[in-house]
């Protein structure tokens, strides 16, 4: 019989005991955060502003792709305002708790049917977009210069993007209902698109208003029909201009020149509780400043601790005139 090799078992031991003992030895995990935060530091958007003024942005979230069509004179030289489209793209490390946000001007197909069909040879403000579960279609909605120079209201509206084919678009059409015969803007809807919100200074100054939806009739029914009056909300409303009201959840944030602010135009924010809004409460610094800051949008993210708030200001350090603005907010 064969002797065995006493050094190659002993060496064949040693290697299975360091692969067992490897083996069962617990990995550090490398995730130091489970869910991201946006920084309260205030992040100029790059690659989207210029040296006119960008405002009046209206964004629909894809992850962390953020999808904006948003008002500028850049294409008239600091003249009229038409729609433009870009977009912004945030990540956070959740290894190290950094966060990187950038943004770009874009070309997408189906906001390039929207744009070329909603832009006048006027100003065009305040897109807003979304989607109706109760006719399957998507909407945007707009003000526009109509011929006596006031604001109104149109819409257009658009099977939802699917596959390859970019559904056509049609409208704009007024949205005959809401349009006062002053200037009206800014629209907005809650969560379950049975309240709508915009601006008007149908009473002399800009005050927020309110029109009840019915839950079962179709949006393009609905923003057809004759002329009804709005109700003002005279919880959110002030002295001055209240304007530029944007709804997220149960949360309400609007801009306003009223007394106590900073200077020009600040930007508040309400919460919806108890089927009322609350006294409205001013952003602190650096949200609000000495200079202006116009059309907040509010968004969330479900993997983040806290929501993202984008805005307009026309405060010293920018590109020029009004530029576009990214932030964390808490409530």
């Amino acid at each position: 019989m064969k002797k065995l090799n006493t050094n190659y078992i002993t060496l064949s031991f040693v290697i299975t005991l360091i692969i067992l003992s490897g083996g069962c030895k617990k990995k550090e995990n490398p995730v130091k955060y489970e869910k991201g935060t946006f920084p309260d530091s205030i992040i100029n958007v790059q690659g989207i502003n210029s040296a006119y003024d960008d405002y009046n942005l209206n964004m629909w979230v894809l992850n962390s792709y953020i999808q904006l069509i948003f008002s500028s004179n850049r294409a008239s030289n600091g003249g009229q305002f038409d729609l433009v489209q870009g977009a912004v793209t945030y990540i956070f490390d959740q290894t190290t708790g950094e966060f990187a946000l950038s943004g770009e001007m874009t070309n997408d197909l189906l906001c390039s049917k929207i744009i070329t069909k909603v832009n006048t040879t006027g100003n065009d403000f305040g897109p807003y977009r979304l989607y109706s579960p109760v006719d399957g279609y998507e909407y945007m909605i707009l003000s526009s210069q109509n011929g006596n120079g006031d604001l109104d209201f149109y819409y257009t509206k658009n099977l939802p993007n699917f596959g390859t084919n970019v559904p056509e678009v049609s409208g704009p059409f007024p949205a005959s209902l809401l349009n006062s015969g002053s200037n009206d803007a800014y629209i907005c809807f809650d969560t379950n698109q049975d309240s709508a919100y915009f601006a008007s200074d149908a009473g002399g100054n800009f005050d927020i208003y309110i029109h009840q939806k019915p839950a079962d009739i179709a949006m393009e029914s609905w923003l057809s029909q004759p002329f009804s009056a709005s109700s003002k909300v005279d919880a959110l409303n002030s002295e001055a201009n209240d304007i530029c009201p944007f709804v997220h959840r149960k949360i309400m944030v609007f801009a306003s020149n009223r007394d106590g602010g900073l200077g020009g135009y600040d930007l508040y924010y309400s919460l919806f509780s108890g089927g009322k809004w609350s006294t409205p409460k001013s952003f602190d610094t650096p949200i609000n400043t000495s200079s202006n800051e116009y059309r907040p949008v509010l968004g969330s993210d479900d993997t983040f601790t806290n929501y993202f708030l984008m805005f307009s200001s026309d405060r010293p350090g920018g590109k020029g005139g009004f530029d576009l603005y990214f932030t964390g907010v808490k409530f």
